[in-house]
């Protein structure tokens, strides 16, 4: 790619990110114009994506179930398949006041800030994760909800206080196999985290440790939601299953989706 241009009327963005190769290069084209303060910004920010960055990277937000969530170079953009994980976390809300949500693995805070706005006031919202990278947009996305944010390894950068008191605990974890990454597009490959996309050997070595410490800190009745693929799901349930909760798969068509759904019993 290394496509450079050097002026930038609407027509010449179009005709340098077709020449990257961009399928969508006209859409592309009007949010990169409307990220520009000027000729020399958008040269650059044309140059940035002609050169392989994701768009999102490029222009600083992601939209994400209706919201627009900030992201930016080294942070795991939002995939709108994961928007099924969200719907199903909402439709099942817990039948009281002030839910607790914890978003773990939580990247940009994208699930817990989706979750949050949904639901309107009174959720206390948490988000964890161990790249500080990504923490920092997580601060910016779920602070409309009063996002607190913590860093460290999964249950291990929890208050104490949390422990028993979860009410939807929704999962983006890597689930990628360790020898599929180099099949992955080269957006996700060269511009994302690795630790955001390998999941080790089979893409589930995240998903048994989440499953394994998620029974103490769930309260009773309350739901573990992770992101699979529809290949992974009967392991990922096996690994809830045997962390001690009651387990259902939900699979959708329209987001190519599926959520493997863990419910600690009441």
């Amino acid at each position: 790619m290394g496509v450079k241009v050097n002026v930038y009327p609407d027509g010449d963005v179009v005709d340098a990110l077709r020449a990257a190769g961009c399928v969508f290069a006209e859409e592309e084209a009007e949010l990169l114009v409307a990220a520009a303060d000027d000729a020399a910004q958008l040269a650059a920010l044309v140059t940035r994506r002609a050169g392989g960055e994701p768009l999102e990277h490029v222009v600083g937000w992601a939209e994400f179930c209706g919201l627009r969530l900030r992201v930016g170079a080294g942070a795991f953009v939002p995939r709108r398949r994961t928007e099924f994980l969200v719907s199903e976390a909402v439709a099942g809300a817990p039948d009281r006041p002030d839910p607790v949500v914890l978003d773990l693995c939580c990247g940009v805070g994208a699930l817990g800030a989706a979750v949050a706005a949904r639901w309107g006031g009174g959720v206390e919202l948490h988000a964890a994760d161990i790249d500080p990278a990504a923490l920092a947009y997580a601060r910016l996305n779920t602070a409309p909800y009063g996002g607190r944010v913590h860093e460290g390894d999964l249950y291990g950068a929890l208050p104490g206080g949390l422990r028993g008191r979860v009410d939807v605990l929704v999962v983006n974890a890597p689930y990628v196999p360790t020898g599929e990454i180099p099949l992955l597009p080269a957006e996700a490959r060269e511009h994302e985290p690795a630790v955001s996309l390998d999941g080790g050997p089979d893409g589930l070595d995240v998903h048994r440790r989440v499953a394994a410490g998620a029974l103490p800190w769930l309260a009773p009745g309350g739901r573990l939601l992770i992101e699979t693929s529809e290949r992974q799901a009967p392991l990922t349930a096996q690994a809830l299953e045997a962390g001690g909760l009651t387990v259902r798969t939900a699979v959708s068509e329209e987001y190519w989706a599926t959520v493997v759904i863990g419910t600690r019993p009441a």
